[in-house]
């Protein structure tokens, strides 16, 4: 790599530049600091620029003894160069360590660059950096996003622009021995218990033997990658117009195109709805939910990460939160709003005949009226059939959504003998003949 020397500071030309092709005179830039070779090397980079304002963000994430002193490292050199300094230490951590500290960090990183009216934020993340993704990616099997990461990348209302993409380590290194720019080591990137570590001690050194500049070579593989997602995903996004509306998955829609694109699709589908999350989502979930859409059972659920679920339900499908069902026994008197947002009142009289009324007569049943939610083994003695019938089996016969069938109303006496499952079946208690009852009841 060649530097440049101009005023006693080498100075990486080609980035420089890069920088301000990219960004207009007169903004700010927002860099990501954590005090490492490679985001001091960055900084250091950004104190040459002309003509803009640049803020450090720096996130102590207080996990190692060193990372007070590191703290200070940035600090000063902010300081010394005239930088803003803005500071965010994580004070606990909840769940998976990792992934915690990525959404603190970012959390921090959107609020400095809303306070700053920023359009870019910086990281130092490098050529090395590149070849380990991809290759973490390849060894797990997790095709999607092979590109690992670009150059530059939409998050929210700003870009996320990683300049020294172009860089090796070894190229970092060397321009901060030059500069004598101080910089911290964090020990932990050389335990090799850490799957990043193992590819970067083991794995890269081979790769660069065979060629020097093979970083360059996985640039390029990444940005072509990045073209063909780009392509397939535009041809995607209208198959999924027609195929998902409202939430609900077409499944015979869906099964008509090609396994390539069906996978795709609900990938795609998935994205919208664990966004950040999305990592959570394998191979082996996706091809889960396309074999229960080939599947000929007409109801059947599909556990997947954060608590959501599959649900096919016939021809439909859906992914929604994995809730609790909801029970309930009211007693009945007069009226209720039911949670599934319909009513049941008691009315004076109608001629209507259909499975939304029913007509009981006191002497027959056992007061108070009670309405529930379904119990396993619950049967039906149906009007004009001789015989029970279960409220399960009524319930698919009808293909009641299985979310609703765990809501849905249930009309018994005192005694628990069922009378009646509003707008679908009436029991034998149902009165028909005119003056032989003395209670009417109506669902809205």
């Amino acid at each position: 790599m060649a530097f440049h020397q101009s005023n006693g500071v080498i100075k990486m030309n080609d980035i420089i530049e890069d920088i301000q092709n990219q960004i207009k005179k007169n903004e700010t830039i927002v860099a990501a600091t954590s005090g490492g070779p490679d985001s001091m090397c960055l900084l250091n980079i950004l104190v040459q620029l002309k003509n803009y304002k640049i803020i450090c963000a720096h996130v102590n994430h207080k996990l190692r003894e060193e990372s007070e002193e590191e703290a200070l490292m940035v600090k000063d050199f902010c300081i010394s160069n005239n930088i803003t300094y803005e500071y965010y230490e994580i004070k606990d951590y909840k769940g998976n360590t990792e992934d915690y500290a990525r959404t603190k960090r970012y959390q921090f990183f959107d609020k400095i660059i809303k306070k700053y009216n920023a359009k870019y934020l910086l990281t130092a993340h490098h050529g090395d950096d590149l070849i380990e993704t991809v290759l973490m990616k390849l060894t797990r099997g997790n095709i999607e996003n092979l590109k690992g990461f670009t150059k530059i990348s939409k998050r929210d209302n700003y870009y996320i622009y990683r300049p020294l993409i172009t860089k090796t380590k070894e190229d970092i290194i060397k321009y901060n021995e030059i500069n004598k720019i101080e910089y911290a080591i964090d020990k932990t990137n050389f335990d090799e218990k850490y799957t990043r570590n193992r590819f970067r001690k083991y794995i890269l050194p081979f790769l660069k033997e065979e060629n020097k500049n093979v970083h360059l070579n996985f640039l390029k593989l990444s940005q072509n990658i990045e073209e063909y997602e780009n392509y397939i995903n535009n041809e995607i996004n209208k198959k999924i117009k027609i195929i998902y509306k409202d939430n609900i998955i077409d499944i015979l829609k869906l099964n008509k195109e090609e396994d390539f694109i069906k996978n795709k699709i609900i990938y795609n589908i998935l994205k919208t709805l664990y966004n950040e999350d999305i990592k959570k989502i394998k191979q082996k979930h996706i091809e889960s939910i396309l074999e229960a859409t080939k599947n000929k059972k007409p109801n059947l659920k599909i556990n997947l990460p954060k608590d959501k679920i599959f649900i096919k339900e016939y021809d439909k499908g859906k992914i929604i939160d994995n809730q609790n069902p909801i029970e309930y026994n009211f007693t009945f008197n007069k009226e209720i709003n039911l949670p599934n947002n319909h009513i049941i009142k008691i009315i004076e009289d109608t001629k209507e005949t259909t499975n939304n009324i029913i007509k009981l007569k006191k002497e027959e049943i056992k007061l108070p009226l009670h309405i529930r939610t379904k119990k396993q083994g619950d049967t039906i003695k149906i009007k004009g059939l001789n015989g029970t019938k279960k409220v399960k089996d009524i319930f698919i016969d009808e293909k009641i959504p299985i979310e609703e069938r765990n809501i849905y109303p249930i009309l018994t006496d005192d005694e628990n003998n069922i009378l009646w499952i509003p707008g679908i079946k009436k029991s034998e208690f149902d009165k028909s003949k005119s003056k032989n009852y003395d209670i009417i009841i109506k669902y809205f």
